[in-house]
C-alpha cells in the first residue's frame, strides 16, 4: 500500500493575520503546499488529503487544489467545529468559541478519507524532500496494524522566530525511539536566550533540543490512540474557548500508555515556515534559492 500525505490546513492563522496556507510564495502563484505536495509525489506518495474549513473552500480551490488535483490524487476533507461531537457535547460549547479543536480533531475529521499508513503535515511549514522519503520508507515498509510509528525531528534553533513566539513540541529520544514528548505552546527569544513560558513558569532553553513540527508517519492503528485521547480531551475542555487537542501531545500519550512505539528520524534539510507576516518574505527567497539551484522547475505543475 502507497501512503497517504495529510495535511493540516484548517487553522486560522491568528498570528500570521490571514489564510497563510494558500498565500503566495512561488515564482508563479505557488504555495508552500505547492512544494510539499510536489516532494510528496516525487517521494512515492500516492494520494494527498487537505483537511480545510469549510469557509475558505472557494479561494483554497481557486489557488490551489485545483491546480494540484489536475496533477495528483487530491482530496479535501473539512474539519467543523461540530464534527466528532454528541448533541450533549454541542450543548456545552461556548458560544464564543472560534478555534478550531486542534490538529488531533483535524486528523479524526479526515479518518474516513485515509485507507492507508499515512503521513501528516503543516500547512504551513517546509520541512525538505528528505524528511519526506524518511517518512515515505518508514511507512512503505508499514504493516497495515503495525503500532510503530515514525516521526521526524528539528533542532530547536533552527525552527524559531524572531517575528515572535511559536509553539513546539519538545522531544526525549532514547535508542532512537521517542520516550515522550511535551508541547511548548509559547517559546521565544529574550535577548539571544530561547525562553518556554509553561505554565509552572519560564524555561530557558538551550536551542539544541528536538522537537516536532508534526511531521509524523502513522499507521491506522494510530486511530485508536486519538480517539481515547479526544475522548478523554473533551471531556475535560468541552466549555474551554481556546483549549485545543494536539497532535505531539496525542502521539506522545500512545508512547506512554505502551500503545505503540515512534521512530525518530532527523533530517538534514532546513526547515523554514510562516508563523507571522514577515516570515512570508524569508520563505520567499528560501524557495526562489532552490528554483535557482534546480531543486524545483520553474514550472512546478504540467498541468494549470
Amino acid at each position: 500500500m502507497k501512503p497517504t500525505l495529510l495535511v493540516l490546513a484548517a487553522g486560522l492563522g491568528s498570528r500570521y493575520g490571514g489564510v497563510k496556507q494558500i498565500d503566495s510564495v512561488g515564482e508563479h502563484g505557488e504555495t508552500l503546499l505547492d512544494f510539499a505536495t510536489y516532494d510528496a509525489k516525487q517521494c512515492g506518495f500516492e494520494r494527498v488529503v487537505y483537511i480545510i474549513r469549510k469557509d475558505i473552500e472557494k479561494d483554497f480551490r481557486a489557488r490551489l487544489f485545483d491546480r494540484i488535483a489536475k496533477n495528483f490524487n487530491a482530496e479535501y476533507v473539512f474539519q467543523n467545529p461540530d464534527s466528532l461531537f454528541t448533541s450533549e457535547q454541542l450543548a456545552k460549547i461556548s458560544p464564543t468559541r472560534k478555534k478550531p479543536w486542534g490538529t488531533i480533531h483535524a486528523v479524526l475529521c479526515a479518518e474516513n478519507a485515509v485507507h492507508t499508513p499515512f503521513a501528516v503535515i503543516n500547512a504551513d511549514d517546509y520541512y525538505g524532500r528528505e524528511a519526506l522519503r524518511l517518512i515515505h520508507a518508514h511507512l512503505s515498509a508499514s504493516e497495515e496494524n503495525s503500532t510503530e510509528h515514525a516521526m521526524v525531528g528539528y533542532v530547536l534553533e533552527n525552527t524559531m522566530s524572531r517575528s515572535g513566539t511559536v509553539s513546539r513540541g519538545i522531544c526525549v529520544v532514547e535508542n532512537g525511539y521517542l520516550s515522550s514528548m511535551r508541547e511548548n505552546t509559547k517559546i521565544g527569544y529574550q535577548g539571544n536566550t530561547i525562553v518556554s513560558e509553561l505554565p509552572e513558569g519560564s524555561v530557558v532553553l538551550t536551542g539544541k533540543e528536538w522537537v516536532s513540527m508534526n511531521l509524523f508517519g502513522f499507521t491506522k492503528k494510530a486511530f485508536e490512540g486519538f480517539h481515547a485521547y479526544w475522548d478523554d480531551f473533551i471531556s475535560k475542555n468541552n466549555s474551554e474557548e481556546k483549549a485545543e487537542a494536539l497532535l505531539p501531545a496525542a502521539a506522545s500519550d500512545i508512547v506512554l500508555q505502551g500503545k505503540g512505539k515512534i521512530k525518530f528520524y532527523s533530517s538534514p534539510e532546513k526547515w523554514f515556515g510562516m508563523t507571522y507576516p514577515e516570515d512570508r518574505a524569508i520563505v520567499k527567497t528560501e524557495i526562489a534559492a532552490k528554483i535557482a539551484a534546480g531543486y524545483y522547475p520553474a514550472e512546478l505543475w504540467e498541468k494549470v
